[in-house]
């Protein structure tokens, strides 16, 4: 075959090759939907600040409130002060011991417990219905009401191990109450490290116990120990567990030891409100009393914002 049929057969070639032009589309674009779609958005944007607002206001009232009432009753001989039937003497160094030895109880328990839990159930346990099964659980006991682990607290720790209403059973209680969040908050904190800083690890030769001690915890420490100052949070202002407990109201003497009767300062701001109808003066003490529980409050959760800014790590 010549050149000129080579050169033939070549553009013929080319020509069947050839790739149709890509087909144009018509765009019709709806006005009227994306209009009502802008509208909707705003509309919703709107409502969601009017909630905050709302919320706002009305913790700013509370505040307010409560800061007006305990004018010129917190002091020095108040915060330090034994409990007294006589307003102007009655103080809160009792209910502070209380909630201190509470606290000594609640952390070792909740945090030793809570985190090898979660160790196990992320790293050890087998992937399955159990290991689901567990979880779901566990999540389920986080929304619990408080009251039901004050009955378990009351038949198991009160009278069953005949602890009655002591430092020890009181602690125990309340771990049941904020074990399952802060089981939760672990995993969670868990689940986030890297799957490649484990396969690091291991590709050093690690085994798993090494790999979960210097390198796991290390990372998810920041996420456990937020979600664990929040829940102990919640352990410090909680009152139905320990008034179902019989947690007495009015204690003469500090407590000493684990075994000691006691109070702390929720129990003791429901008391005190439930006395105003005999003795106004009493809603004095109770705002005093609830400034003081939330200044504990503020420097707990500033200690888990703290926390989490400084160690948190990203990859």
């Amino acid at each position: 075959m010549n050149g000129t049929g080579t050169e033939f057969m070549k553009k013929k070639t080319l020509e069947g090759a050839r790739i149709p032009k890509a087909a144009s589309y018509k765009i019709e674009i709806d006005r009227d939907r994306i209009t009502r779609r802008i509208r909707k958005s705003n509309w919703s944007q709107h409502l969601f600040s009017l909630s905050t607002v709302f919320a706002l206001l009305v913790l700013g009232i509370l505040l307010y409130r409560i800061g007006i009432q305990s004018v010129g009753w917190i002091n020095w001989n108040f915060l330090t002060g034994k409990l007294s039937i006589f307003p102007e003497k009655a103080g809160i160094y009792g209910a502070i011991l209380g909630s201190v030895w509470l606290m000594l109880i609640v952390v070792p328990v909740t945090l030793v417990l809570g985190v090898a839990t979660a160790i196990y159930l992320e790293e050890y346990a087998n992937k399955g219905r159990v290991q689901a099964f567990i979880k779901i659980n566990i999540s389920n006991l986080a929304s619990v009401p408080s009251v039901i682990f004050g009955l378990l607290g009351l038949s198991v720790f009160g009278r069953m191990l005949n602890l009655g209403s002591s430092i020890l059973a009181g602690g125990l209680t309340m771990s049941l109450l904020v074990l399952p969040i802060v089981v939760v908050a672990s995993q969670e904190a868990l689940k986030a490290v890297p799957g490649f800083l484990r396969e690091a690890s291991y590709a050093m030769g690690a085994d798993k116990w090494t790999t979960i001690r210097k390198v796991v915890l290390p990372v998810a420490l920041p996420g456990i120990l937020t979600g664990s100052i929040l829940a102990l949070s919640r352990a410090i202002g909680e009152t139905a567990p320990l008034v179902v407990l019989g947690i007495p109201t009015l204690i003469l003497k500090f407590p000493q030891s684990v075994m000691d009767d006691f109070t702390v300062l929720p129990i003791q701001i429901y008391y005190w409100t439930l006395d105003t109808v005999l003795t106004p003066e009493y809603a004095n003490l109770a705002a005093a009393t609830i400034l003081v529980l939330l200044f504990v409050l503020f420097v707990m959760n500033s200690a888990a914002i703290i926390i989490r800014n400084k160690f948190q790590k990203r990859f």
